[in-house]
C-alpha cells in the first residue's frame, strides 16, 4: 500500500465515524432542575488548576450549603484528569475518569494541559465529544461601555474535533474539517432561543464562507434556516477577519449582541472578547449538550506561573464565573445571581503576581461580600 493509499484509508476511518456520530446525535434533553440530587464533579486539572478549583469549592459549599446538607446537591471530587495521569494512561481522558464523570449531571473543570505535537489530543476536545457538548457559551459583559455580548460557538465539529487525526505523507501534512447539518441546526437553535428567552433582538453568524464554501458555506446556510422560525430576530453575516476587527471598534462593537460561531473562529473570538474585558482570566465558559454540561475557566493552566512560584497569586475570577453559570443550569438562579454580583462589587486586585493579592484572599473578600 503506498502512502497515497494508506492517506485515503485513514480518511475514509474518519468520515465512517462522522457518519455514525452524526447517525446517533439526537437525544433527549435532562432538566436538571427537575431531578431531586443533582451531582456536580469537581476536578483540577493540571497547573493552577487545582489551586483555583480548592476556592471555588469553598464558594459552592457557601452557596450550597443548604442543599448539601439534605443531599439535593452533591459535589464530587474526581482526581484523575491530570497530565501525569493522562500521560501514564496514553489518552487524553482515561475511561475509568471518563465513567466517574459520566456518573455526574454536571461538571466543574479546572484548566488541562495538552501535550504538544504527538497525537493525544485535548482533553477539553474528547470530553465535549464523548459527552456531546455542542454548545460552548461564553458571555462577555463590559457595562460602562454598553456592551453584553454571548458567544455560542459549535464545539464538537469544525478542525477541532479531528485535529489531532490529519495525515502526513512525503512533504504534506493535511488536517481535516467537518460540519454536519444536524451539529449546526442545534447549536444555531440554541443561539436563538437564548435571544429569545433573553430579550435579544441581534444574532450575528460568523464564518469564512467566502473561502471555506463547503463547511462554513453550509454552516451559514443553515443557520440562516434555522433564524427563519424566529422572524423577530435580526440576523447578519460577518467574516471571521473582520469580526475580530468590530470587538476592538468602538464605534459598532455595542451592538453585537449573541454570536453564531462554528468551533476554530468561536475559540480565537471569545478569547479576544474576555481579553477586552480584562483578560482571559475574568470569563467563564459553559460546555452544554442535552445531557451532560461542563463549565470551565477559558484560560490554560498556566506553567509559568507554576514554575515561578506564583501559583497562589492565579486569578480565581473565571472558575468562579463559570461556577455562577452552573449554578444557572441546575436553576439555582438565586445563587448564581448572588455570585455573579458579588464577583461584580468585589474589588480586590488580582495581578497573577506578588503585586496584588492571591487567590485565597480574592475569595475571602468575595466570601464577606456573599
Amino acid at each position: 500500500m503506498t502512502e497515497l493509499d494508506r492517506a485515503c484509508a485513514q480518511f475514509r476511518t474518519l468520515l465512517e465515524e462522522q457518519q455514525q456520530r452524526l447517525a446517533a446525535m439526537d437525544t433527549e434533553r435532562v432538566d436538571l432542575t427537575k431531578k431531586p440530587t443533582v451531582t456536580v464533579g469537581l476536578a483540577g486539572g493540571d497547573g493552577i488548576g487545582p489551586i483555583l478549583m480548592e476556592q471555588a469549592e469553598r464558594v459552592l459549599r457557601h452557596l450550597l450549603q443548604a442543599e448539601l446538607a439534605t443531599g439535593a446537591v452533591v459535589l464530587k471530587p474526581i482526581t484523575g484528569l491530570t497530565i501525569e495521569n493522562r500521560l501514564a494512561e496514553g489518552c487524553s481522558v482515561p475511561p475509568s475518569v471518563l465513567n466517574e464523570i459520566r456518573a455526574c449531571d454536571v461538571f466543574l473543570k479546572g484548566p488541562t494541559t495538552t501535550p504538544m505535537g504527538g497525537t493525544m489530543e485535548s482533553a477539553n476536545v474528547t470530553l465535549r465529544r464523548e459527552l456531546d457538548l455542542y454548545a460552548n457559551v461564553r458571555p462577555v459583559a463590559i457595562p460602562e461601555e454598553g456592551i453584553d455580548w454571548v458567544f455560542f460557538r459549535e464545539n464538537t465539529e469544525g478542525e477541532y474535533v479531528l485535529g489531532s487525526r490529519g495525515v502526513e505523507l512525503d512533504g504534506m501534512a493535511v488536517d481535516f474539517k467537518v460540519t454536519t447539518d444536524s451539529g449546526t441546526r442545534r447549536i444555531a437553535r440554541a443561539a436563538f432561543e437564548h435571544a429569545v428567552q433573553n430579550g435579544k433582538t441581534r444574532v450575528s453568524i460568523v464564518t469564512k464562507a467566502n473561502i471555506m464554501k463547503k463547511t462554513d458555506g453550509k454552516f451559514t446556510a443553515i443557520c440562516h434556516e434555522v433564524a427563519r422560525d424566529y422572524p423577530g430576530i435580526e440576523v447578519d453575516d460577518w467574516y471571521i477577519d473582520i469580526m475580530t476587527a468590530n470587538l476592538v471598534d468602538p464605534r459598532i462593537r455595542n451592538r453585537f449582541q449573541v454570536v453564531l460561531l462554528p468551533n476554530l473562529y468561536g475559540d480565537i473570538l471569545t478569547d479576544e472578547a474576555a481579553q477586552l474585558r480584562g483578560g482571559v482570566g475574568t470569563s467563564g465558559s459553559a460546555n452544554a449538550g442535552d445531557r451532560y454540561a461542563m463549565f470551565e475557566a477559558i484560560h490554560g493552566s498556566a506553567p509559568r506561573m507554576i514554575e515561578a512560584g506564583l501559583g497562589d497569586y492565579a486569578d480565581p475570577r473565571s472558575i468562579l464565573r463559570a461556577a455562577a453559570m452552573l449554578l444557572r443550569h441546575i436553576g439555582r438562579t438565586a445563587a448564581a445571581a448572588q455570585l455573579e454580583q458579588a464577583l461584580d462589587a468585589c474589588t480586590v486586585t488580582v495581578t497573577g503576581d506578588t503585586n496584588g493579592a492571591t487567590c485565597a484572599a480574592y475569595t475571602d473578600a468575595l466570601l464577606k461580600l456573599l
